[in-house]
């Protein structure tokens, strides 16, 4: 196979993935590990249809509590900043404490403070409400993205990634569809308290069959071998903040996703507020758009996940694979920019599709850079400083948008920053990891 070239430089071997993992057929080994992605996915589910929730209700919220725009992006911020302040410590938490009970615990604290809101009768206090909230829901990606890499080998990893991160759109279809009902049935407060309680029943399944490979009743000896195909060549737990700041390899992810983490958020907290101002659309009338464009996210998480997996099962490199999935990615985002300026709105909702989809791309494969250059033990920590960093981001973004918003009324510089952010963030990453070399931890 000839070797890839390209302006940037990326290489890649000629040589094929190991034999010895060739060696291993998918009806031979089992299929457990896919199983623990499904747990992921409807993870993935639940967290985004408990954060989108406010969104959704931002106009019936707006029009009953009187919210200004720049008072409903604080609330949004204060959700941010307990999250990022959560990342500070919970990705080495999780490391210390393990998946199973670490994620566990973290689904509980985020169901009650998503039900909690249903209390809320002030701004302040659905400040407070999404502060808990946020504090909870950091867990979720650094478990996750640990893992996937408990339980599958590199050249699946992106792959499932992609799979249980586009759990995230699927529960952003959803919501719209349970918050309506809810709504118009019960009340926006059972909103909170219906979505907020499937947090419950996924804890029950998650401790009923989630334990690490080697320690599964359910895997096989040969799926464990195939999982466990790639060798470590450190043993490390927890990585100390003293050390992470050091490390390119760190700052990679997190300057990646300090500059797109920002645009989901955007999309999540803002797409029904957009719809609503732009096209008059109501609680029911955006549904539908928004299933398009949660839709859109779901194929764009799998087909970017699955476009670097399939590069590297071709004899590509990570570095090669992966950075070419995020250029593909980055490239997609930008027609946007466009989206503000239609008259037309299902021309808007094709291009935030299109948006979205590549995000959620994007994000498959950044998450996975994790995983490419640390170990195991330390991916939950990397992760949780990548999500700080994205989440610091946020921040920034959503103070912005109700500055912007509140002065001009316009969502047109919010997409034009939206469609740019991307290749900005893949220059940063190229420069900080020009062959994503793995990082040099110490043993623990």
């Amino acid at each position: 196979m000839r070797s890839f070239q390209s302006p940037l430089n990326w290489q890649s071997p000629t040589s094929s993935p190991e034999s010895a993992i060739d060696s291993f057929g998918a009806g031979k080994i089992g299929r457990v590990r896919w199983l623990m992605c499904a747990l992921l996915f409807f993870a993935a589910t639940i967290n985004y249809m408990d954060r989108q929730v406010i969104g959704l209700l931002k106009p019936t919220l707006q029009a009953q509590l009187g919210w200004t725009e720049i008072g409903y992006s604080r609330i949004i911020v204060a959700f941010q900043v307990a999250y990022g302040l959560s990342l500070l410590f919970i990705g080495k938490w999780i490391d210390r404490l393990g998946t199973r009970i670490g994620f566990a615990l973290a689904v509980c604290f985020w169901s009650i403070s998503a039900m909690a809101h249903a209390a809320a009768t002030s701004m302040f206090q659905f400040g407070g409400a999404r502060f808990s909230l946020g504090i909870g829901e950091a867990g979720s990606f650094p478990a996750s993205i640990k893992s996937v890499a408990e339980w599958f080998p590199k050249r699946e990893r992106a792959l499932a990634t992609g799979i249980f991160n586009s759990g995230s759109n699927v529960g952003a279809i959803a919501a719209p569809l349970l918050v309506g009902w809810f709504t118009h049935r019960y009340g926006w407060r059972m909103a909170f308290i219906g979505t907020g309680a499937l947090g419950v029943v996924w804890i029950v399944a998650w401790l009923a069959l989630y334990y690490r490979p080697e320690e599964s009743r359910l895997v096989s000896a040969e799926e464990i071998a195939f999982i466990q195909s790639d060798p470590e060549t450190v043993a490390t737990t927890a990585v100390p903040w003293r050390t992470m700041l050091r490390l390119r390899q760190a700052w990679a992810v997190g300057v990646g996703k300090f500059f797109t983490d920002p645009i989901w958020w955007v999309y999540l907290f803002w797409m029904p507020d957009f719809l609503h101002k732009n096209f008059q659309l109501d609680l029911s009338g955006m549904a539908l758009p928004l299933f398009v464009v949660y839709t859109g996210a779901s194929v764009g998480s799998v087909s970017g996940g699955w476009l670097s997996s399939s590069l590297l099962k071709r004899g590509w490199s990570e570095n090669a694979s992966r950075k070419t999935a995020m250029l593909a990615c980055a490239l997609a985002v930008m027609p946007v920019m466009l989206a503000a300026q239609t008259r037309y709105p299902w021309v808007a909702v094709s291009l935030v599709a299109l948006a979205a989809g590549a995000h959620q791309g994007w994000s498959a494969n950044i998450y996975t850079l994790a995983s490419d250059m640390f170990p195991r033990g330390a991916v939950a920590s990397v992760v949780g400083f990548g999500t700080l960093m994205g989440s610091i981001g946020g921040m920034i973004m959503s103070y912005g948008v109700g500055d912007i918003l509140q002065r001009k009324g316009s969502y047109l510089l919010v997409f034009v920053i939206a469609g740019t952010a991307y290749l900005v963030a893949l220059a940063f990453v190229h420069a900080l990891v020009p062959r994503l070399t793995r990082a040099e931890l110490p043993c623990s």
